[in-house]
């Protein structure tokens, strides 16, 4: 049972994941933002990206990119963490995330 101010998370298992999931929750330049500061910095809290949108709207990115299959997200501490799903994705989609972000602005 989760402690503290927050639930549960749910994450999507591999097999529950389609392309169609992916490449919804990388269809937002926002949301490639977030995937792309991952791939460069590793793990982050959710309050250090700094993109310039709102926090409910910064976690409304968080919530279609975990339901999309491309991040997981834990808490440590006092603070929720971000992790690229990256070694699940390519095993079920080889390069496909590569591909979109390396086509888009």
């Amino acid at each position: 049972m989760p402690l503290g101010r927050w639930s549960g998370i749910a994450h999507p298992e591999l097999d529950e994941i389609t392309v169609d999931d992916v490449l919804h929750a990388l269809a937002d330049p926002t949301r490639r933002a977030i995937i792309r500061l991952l791939q460069a910095e590793g793990d982050r809290p959710c309050g250090t990206f700094g993109l310039p949108v709102a926090a409910s709207t910064l976690s409304h990115h968080f919530r279609a990119l975990r339901k999309g299959g491309l991040i997981r997200q834990y808490d440590e501490g006092r603070q929720r963490m971000n992790t690229l799903r990256t070694a699940e994705l390519e095993k079920k989609f080889p390069g496909l995330v590569d591909a979109v972000l390396a086509n888009a602005e």
